[in-house]
């Protein structure tokens, strides 16, 4: 094999074991988190709405860990942040199996969802840089798959072995699993650009102003698939729809990884326009569909239109946000992309809830889509309009 084919490759040794360790933590992540509520409310006889909060206090957790870690990224390496949030992680993960009550639960959560964050930041910093950089886009969409994969059969298979084991033997598996794909870890050679010895830190920063304008395109585009994490459950409830919305996201996940790899090649070749106008005008259809539905078939339809949609615009607003960035910021910008979209899907049912009793969870959805409109026209204003200046 010749170097520069080598250099050409996407799914190197490094990759896989990349793409491996993200997908669990991921998977371990979604799995614990549609679970641990009424794991609480079983075990503390706390309130639903409390119970919501031991679920949702871990996306806070990652977001922290992931407002930390951007600007740590630059300065020890993405290797070295790996390590140590691996190291806290399985600290932080022993902890679930002690009994200090409900508070200590909330914050063992939170602990736990800090070192998912910098673990994610690390290994997507890791992920970018070992591609190359003629393939960046299709290589992040390859690596994006991790996630997709993780938030819909952790969900999955956390539901069905729990009607044959405990949470706490859930738990056992899961870190076992944990385990045995860490210790693949030290063939991980590959590592960011540091910050030289000797040279002076800079300010604390935990957004890349580069960056910023394009994340409140992400940020709105995250406030509305919210609502789908929150509220598609009780909206199947009131339609009678429980059976059709427990594969919803087994067939959201599937439109992505049809797509997936081709967008990625497109994104590439053509740039990022040709992949995210569509997503934003598809995901939009998505959410009109979600708020007519009558039937099982409507909302698996909404399902896939969403997973075209919004499972594309995350790869792409990855790829045009490490583009925007300088070079030396692929940390930052990962972050800051990750952070922005956070805070859309953590803090965006507590304000969409207000809305609810006025517009029930139908109309709700199809609100939401002047929240994509919105986030079309900042991508368009912040990058769009400009592609031709930024080849991705």
């Amino acid at each position: 094999m010749s170097k520069s084919e080598y250099k050409a490759k996407i799914w190197t040794l490094e990759f896989a074991i990349i793409f491996l360790f993200h997908f669990i933590v991921m998977f371990s992540m979604y799995s614990t988190l549609v679970t641990i509520g009424s794991t609480a409310i079983e075990n503390y006889g706390a309130a639903p709405s409390t119970a919501g909060f031991v679920a949702s206090v871990f996306i806070v957790g990652v977001l922290i860990g992931r407002a930390l870690t951007g600007y740590q990224v630059n300065n020890m390496g993405a290797q070295k942040i790996m390590y140590i949030g691996t190291v806290f992680f399985f600290i932080t993960y022993a902890l679930y199996f002690i009994n200090g009550g409900l508070y200590f639960l909330i914050a063992v959560r939170l602990l736990n969802g800090i070192a998912t964050g910098v673990i994610s930041t690390a290994l997507n910093t890791l992920a970018t840089i070992s591609v190359p950089p003629e393939r960046r886009g299709e290589g992040i969409s390859h690596f994006s798959l991790s996630m997709v994969l993780g938030s819909a059969i952790g969900p999955f298979l956390s539901f069905l072995i729990l009607e044959h084991i405990s949470f706490n033997t859930m738990l056992i598996y899961i870190g076992i699993a944990v385990l045995a794909v860490s210790l693949m870890l030290p063939l991980v050679r590959i590592n960011n650009t540091m910050r030289p010895e000797g040279a002076p830190r800079g300010r604390f920063v935990m957004i890349d102003k580069d960056v910023l304008p394009m994340g409140f395109s992400i940020l709105f585009m995250g406030l509305a698939y919210s609502a789908v994490l929150s509220f598609l459950n009780l909206y199947a409830i009131e339609l009678d729809l429980v059976t059709a919305a427990s594969i919803f996201f087994l067939v959201y996940s599937a439109a992505i990884l049809l797509t997936r790899p081709v967008t990625g090649r497109m994104l590439d070749r053509y740039g990022a326009n040709i992949i995210i106008y569509p997503s934003f005008i598809i995901m939009a259809a998505g959410f009109f569909t979600l708020g007519q539905a009558t039937a099982g078939g409507v909302l698996l339809l909404a399902g896939f239109l969403i997973g075209l949609g919004f499972g594309n615009f995350q790869s792409v607003a990855q790829a045009v946000c490490v583009k925007i960035a300088k070079r030396e910021n692929v940390g930052l910008a990962t972050s800051t992309f990750f952070i922005m979209l956070e805070i859309g899907l953590g803090f965006g049912p507590f304000f969409l809830g207000m809305i609810v009793p006025s517009t029930g969870y139908g109309g709700l959805y199809q609100l939401l889509v002047l929240s994509i409109a919105a986030g079309l026209i900042i991508f368009h204003m912040v990058y769009g309009r400009h592609e031709k200046k930024h080849e991705i």
